[in-house]
């Protein structure tokens, strides 16, 4: 795995197209959550109303992910997306186009979160199908470096578009993108070639999978820690200071570049601990380091571990797993994620309000630590993919006959 680069996965095919047709179709995820706090606040003149509204939206797709991914495997990748992705921009275009009131609206974005599409489910399911085993490490962490765009473009274009056009043409463009990004997704050759099995198992019993539960927790504690993060960094300068704009984007930056610097090292038990290490350590450091350069230097070291942890995150639940049951096992570590969001930035926002922005950092860095701590108490059950490849369990084997 180590020898397999990214040189190489450019030129399999299909890879870079169907990357960009799924980076397309989960472009509005970066832009949902600022185009509604900016919609709903200027529609109700509350900020208050407006995080009822992202609430709604976070809670429909945590209890959405794991739905969908089994969804898929009993009626097919594809049927699943487009029905999703028209009911999804619906809803997003009427809360833009509608002028309800705030339970309309609160309705309407958790029917939003629960339709969802199911994009990163189903592409990181397709993988394993799309490249070599060998390429399929390199592959995981290519993509966890390259989501860190949707996380740079997606708040600039919707602020740009936002403030300096309306925030209705914001949303608007939010569903448009979500459509034609989903439409190219959906209309791929390898959407329609992957069939996933329909599992045999009861819904949720693969989180019962040992490493299916440490990444869903890990990927929790991560994710919190990251939007801690980030609600410090924009408390720390002021909601009008474009300085945590720009602070967020490097940090995004430093972790695209860990990714492709570090993505094809062989993974081993102890590997997802320590690229943890590296984000605690750069964590550790934003309590004491205030201003722009401080924090920035602070995020590079954190950021040049985060999307190597995510990549491996991803292969983990892949080689832990039979086909059939991928799909919902990255619904429930996604799910994990999207929690994590939500008390990440809850928990930074009352340490912002009670203390500052020195002790929501401190919250930041320790919840790093603890998902450090999670990975290393998880080493027994991580497996070593040293001269091994990375793919998920068959779900069919060899079954021996009687002698004739």
């Amino acid at each position: 795995m180590a020898g397999s680069g990214f040189g190489d996965l450019a030129r399999a095919p299909g890879v870079l197209r169907i990357i960009a047709a799924q980076l397309t179709a989960r472009f509005p995820s970066g832009m949902l959550s600022l185009g509604l706090l900016f919609h709903v606040e200027g529609r109700t003149g509350s900020y208050g109303v407006a995080g009822i509204v992202l609430a709604a939206l976070s809670i429909g797709q945590a209890l959405a992910g794991p739905a969908t991914g089994r969804l898929m495997g009993r009626l097919g990748i594809r049927p699943v997306v487009v029905t999703t992705i028209v009911l999804c921009a619906a809803a997003v275009a009427a809360i833009a186009l509608l002028d309800l009131p705030p339970a309309g609206l609160v309705v309407l974005a958790l029917i939003a979160g629960l339709t969802f599409p199911p994009i990163t489910s189903a592409v990181r399911t397709i993988y394993p199908k799309l490249v070599p085993s060998s390429m399929l490490g390199p592959l995981f962490s290519l993509d966890a470096s390259l989501q860190e765009l949707i996380w740079i473009g997606g708040p600039v274009l919707v602020t740009f578009l936002a403030t300096g056009v309306s925030t209705t043409v914001a949303l608007l463009v939010s569903s448009v993108l979500l459509v034609g990004g989903g439409a190219w997704f959906a209309a791929s050759r390898a959407v329609g070639r992957v069939r996933i099995p329909r599992s045999k198992r009861r819904f949720g019993v693969v989180l019962l999978r040992p490493q299916v539960a440490l990444m869903t927790l890990v990927g929790f504690l991560v994710i919190a820690s990251c939007a801690a993060i980030e609600a410090s960094v924009a408390g720390a300068f002021g909601e009008k200071d474009p300085t945590s704009g720009v602070v967020l984007a490097i940090w995004s930056l430093a972790s695209l570049a860990g990714g492709f610097t570090l993505g094809r090292l062989t993974m081993r038990p102890w590997s997802l601990a320590a690229r943890l290490v590296v984000v605690t350590v750069g964590a550790a450091f934003t309590p004491f380091l205030p201003g722009f350069w401080g924090l920035t230097l602070a995020l590079v070291v954190s950021g040049f571990g985060l999307a190597p942890a995510l990549g491996m995150m991803s292969a983990i639940v892949s080689t832990s797993v039979r086909f059939s049951d991928t799909a919902e096992a990255y619904g429930w570590t996604n799910t994990g994620q999207l929690v994590g969001v939500a008390l990440g930035a809850a928990l930074a926002g009352q340490a912002l309000d009670q203390f500052g922005a020195q002790v929501a950092f401190g919250c930041g860095a320790a919840l790093a630590l603890l998902a450090t701590i999670a990975a290393a108490a998880g080493i027994p059950v991580s497996p070593d993919l040293k001269g091994r490849n990375v793919g998920p369990i068959p779900d069919t084997a060899p079954v021996p006959l009687p002698p004739s």
